[in-house]
């Protein structure tokens, strides 16, 4: 018996979907690489990579767009799908801005707790909000939604991980050793991240790997995260209940499927308000706003830094710009926010301020 299952106006509604998303990268120039030399500590230099200069402004820009190509390509989504997410952040944003791009319905399952300002970043580029009062049953309802539509449950957890080809083809690693090409040091000692799904750590120390450079891969994690925990001890899956941390983006509660420990070298745990210090003290250095994530990542490196100084090494560590720091406007910097929430982080951004001092 023959099967066919060739239908040829899904086919060419699939090809202008791939069509329009590649034309999209290609108008995008890739994200700068931004240097940054620390005169304290000579022959060590910091680069860091700008993904808040995608055009929905994050790192998520890059999964966003693998998780639509991937399921495309799978067949998973076709011109009448409604495409769903758990997802209150930056990847319902780019998300969104894809599906609108398709012409197709998106809904992002949020907390209802959710801040107003990453509501309207959803809803500016065209997505949908259904709200879930208990955070831990996102996931649920997001695939409940999907049945119900006859939709597509993105499930950026999942997927984060195999959506990317993490052996080139324009992945952020490929990137990152592409630009530090003509640099002293091209290949650089350290690349730190954070982990949200485990997406980006997963794609970079694969590509590390398959490439066999000796750069290792250091994952800065909330200490309220679950991700580190697990990294040290496997059997630890879960955090305790009521313990969350502040930095939006990376940290979860929960091991995610995407997440995938054995690539990684070291995995650094931050506390909050070092991040916020972090986060403060390079948006100073730099005269422009930077996201909480890009904090944590920070103080993982300014330990990376003080480390090769005291072993005599030199060389490069290259770290990731998440996103801007214009939707934290009324939280990370609002000092009246911190203080009710009793972050100290005025000590943190001092002893950051030494790392970039003279």
């Amino acid at each position: 018996m023959t099967v066919d299952r060739h239908d040829a106006a899904a086919c060419a509604w699939r090809a202008e979907a791939i069509r329009r998303i590649e034309a999209d990268y290609n108008r995008s120039a890739d994200t700068h690489l931004i240097r940054l030399d620390l005169p304290r500590y000579p022959g060590i230099t910091l680069y860091l990579k700008d993904e808040s200069s995608h055009p929905t402004g994050s790192l998520k820009h890059r999964l966003a767009r693998s998780l639509f190509l991937y399921a495309l390509c799978n067949g998973w989504i076709g011109r009448d799908t409604c495409i769903i997410e758990a997802s209150s952040g930056s990847t319902a944003v780019s998300e969104a801005y894809f599906a609108r791009m398709l012409g197709l319905r998106f809904i992002a399952v949020v907390p209802s707790s959710t801040a107003a300002p990453k509501l309207d970043a959803i809803r500016f580029q065209g997505g949908e909000i259904h709200t879930a009062d208990d955070p831990r049953t996102v996931y649920d309802v997001a695939q409940r939604l999907a049945n119900e539509t006859g939709g597509h449950y993105l499930d950026q957890f999942t997927y984060a991980e195999r959506a990317t080809d993490w052996r080139g083809n324009n992945n952020i690693a490929e990137s990152i050793f592409a630009q530090l090409a003509a640099e002293e040091s091209p290949i650089p000692r350290w690349i730190v991240c954070g982990a949200g799904t485990g997406g980006t750590s997963a794609t970079i120390g694969r590509f590390i790997r398959y490439q066999r450079h000796e750069t290792r891969l250091c994952v800065a994690d909330p200490v309220h995260s679950i991700f580190h925990r697990h990294y040290a001890n496997p059997a630890e899956v879960a955090l305790p209940e009521g313990c969350a941390s502040r930095i939006e983006g990376i940290g979860r509660p929960r091991v995610e499927p995407s997440f995938v420990p054995a690539v990684i070298d070291r995995m650094i745990a931050v506390e909050d308000a070092a991040s916020i210090g972090a986060m403060r003290a390079l948006s100073k250095r730099l005269g422009r706003r930077v996201g909480g994530s890009t904090g944590t990542n920070l103080v993982a490196v300014s330990r990376l830094v003080e480390e090769m100084a005291s072993c005599g090494e030199t060389g490069s560590i290259v770290t990731i710009l998440c996103d801007g720091g214009d939707r934290y406007g009324c939280t990370y910097y609002d000092d009246a926010w911190l203080e009710a929430g009793e972050v100290d982080w005025r000590p943190h951004e001092a002893a950051m301020d030494a790392l970039f001092a003279g």
